[in-house]
């Protein structure tokens, strides 16, 4: 039986170091997140498949089911 994913992760800021809780989607990969600290927009690291896998506590949901990632999809919030 598969676990489902945990949904919450904490990004902290490489520039700034602010941290902030948010809800990965289980349907597409952010690539894109504006730090509401210092409001640098941070990118996935290369080999990264989004900005949770790079800067978060916990990796995506995809990585954490062992599922193909970012499936042609993309979410960009801000």
């Amino acid at each position: 039986m598969q676990q489902s994913p945990i949904l919450e992760s904490t990004l902290t800021c490489p520039v700034c170091g602010f941290v902030s809780v948010e809800l990965m989607p289980t349907d597409a990969c952010v690539f894109f997140h504006e730090c509401a600290g210092c409001h640098t927009r941070l990118r996935a690291k290369a080999g990264d498949c989004c900005v949770f896998c790079s800067y978060g506590s916990v990796k995506c949901p995809s990585k954490q089911l062992l599922a193909p990632c970012c499936a042609g999809t993309e979410s960009t919030p801000s």
